[in-house]
């Protein structure tokens, strides 16, 4: 938003107000989403948050790279509070699965969102940032394996599903985006829960 101010008899525009860590973090995951890590360019960053060169690197001394590493471990903070915490801390581990399901299904906007981490797994500067994907991705499917243990599964068994219902996510979002249906998404979503054992609800 820009102000007017009142100098001597003229106005002028005063700079745009900064937006806070968490929404600057949101504003540059949204343009690595459009454009990718690699085509993600300081010039659309400053172009989409309003800040130039100088401020950006304010706040990322170590530029491009050091925002990727920020936004990732943003969302990485996300899902350890609305994704991983339930899975791993509650006493209903069903209750706790149905809230991954929930929350899952509200961060990706039923279909509509890319999995940022997921494309930076499959960019060609996935390097920089794989210790970081992989122990996100780990974290969900071992959370998720030891919630649907404790629910009655097999250790094995809970092993393998944990492992194909966060890659059946994945790839739920790559095809619904890829053919402009979020409908998929949500069908990849009831198909997961009937095969790893959580009754649809309603």
């Amino acid at each position: 938003m820009t102000i007017r101010v009142c100098r001597n008899s003229g106005f002028r525009p005063l700079r745009r107000i900064a937006p806070d860590r968490d929404q600057l973090l949101g504003i540059i995951a949204e343009v690595f989403r459009e454009h990718g890590y690699e085509g993600a360019s300081l010039a659309l960053i400053g172009e989409a948050t309003g800040l130039g060169k100088g401020s950006l690197y304010h706040f990322f001394p170590g530029g491009k790279e050091e925002m990727a590493r920020a936004v990732i471990a943003h969302i990485d903070g996300w899902f350890e509070d609305h994704v991983f915490a339930p899975l791993r801390d509650g006493n209903d581990p069903r209750g706790g699965i149905e809230q991954m399901l929930a929350a899952t299904d509200s961060y990706f906007r039923s279909g509509r969102r890319v999995c940022l981490i997921g494309a930076f797994a499959l960019d060609r500067s996935r390097d920089l940032f794989a210790g970081q994907i992989r122990g996100y991705f780990g974290r969900w499917v071992m959370h998720l394996a030891n919630a649907l243990t404790r629910s009655g599964h097999r250790s094995t068994e809970a092993a393998e599903l944990a492992e194909e219902a966060v890659a059946a996510i994945q790839g739920a979002l790559t095809l619904a985006r890829a053919a402009n249906d979020a409908d998929l998404f949500s069908r990849a979503l009831r198909r997961i829960r009937k095969h790893i054992g959580i009754p649809v609800s309603g």
